[in-house]
């Protein structure tokens, strides 16, 4: 049996899960300026396995427009070159020596208008979490024996707050990574 106090830390422990995991499918979302979070969506065929990239290799972003992909196991170099190729990044590395060099080509104003759609796709999955666990907490808190009205109204006024809360912490993202994406 569950505590309105219970159900709410429960609730605000899922929307800030929520936040959290909209922060990261934005970091792998490309915008003018290299960083290393880039290639984390990125799997390279290694010993027989799909590995992430930072598994069998340290990126680095030396320069604004260019990332450094120095494999610690040689023989894998090839493999990696063609992982970040296929990676659907439109990102082409070329080797040098022992060391990977992935130049970011400019983005169009077609692509940036593109990238910002995903953006939006993405907050969105984010709202719909957080909204989603407004929904299972309040329907938690009315299914509740031996809790006053007034103290349920009041656990509503709560969750309600901590949704609009998050919401507005998704929002702010938005407009920051938005920006980020836009500047030319």
């Amino acid at each position: 049996m569950s505590t309105i106090p219970e159900l709410t830390k429960h609730a605000r422990e899922l929307m800030h899960k929520a936040v959290e995991s909209t922060k990261r499918e934005f970091s792998g979302i490309r915008s003018g300026k290299a960083t290393t979070s880039l290639l984390d969506i990125v799997r390279v065929d290694a010993y027989g396995n799909p590995m992430p990239l930072n598994q069998v290799a340290m990126v680095a972003a030396p320069e604004p427009r260019l990332l450094t992909v120095q494999p610690f196991d040689k023989s894998l170099t090839q493999a990696i070159e063609k992982a970040i190729r296929d990676a659907g990044l439109g990102l082409n590395p070329a080797t040098q020596g022992n060391l990977i060099r992935v130049p970011l080509p400019a983005l169009s104003e077609e692509r940036r208008k593109e990238l910002v759609k995903v953006v939006h796709k993405f907050a969105e999955e984010g709202r719909i979490a957080v909204r989603h666990a407004r929904t299972e907490t309040l329907s938690k808190v009315k299914k509740l024996e031996k809790v006053s009205e007034d103290d349920k109204s009041r656990a509503e006024k709560d969750v309600q707050k901590l949704t609009d809360e998050h919401i507005k912490q998704i929002d702010g993202l938005i407009h920051s990574k938005e920006a980020e994406i836009m500047e030319v």
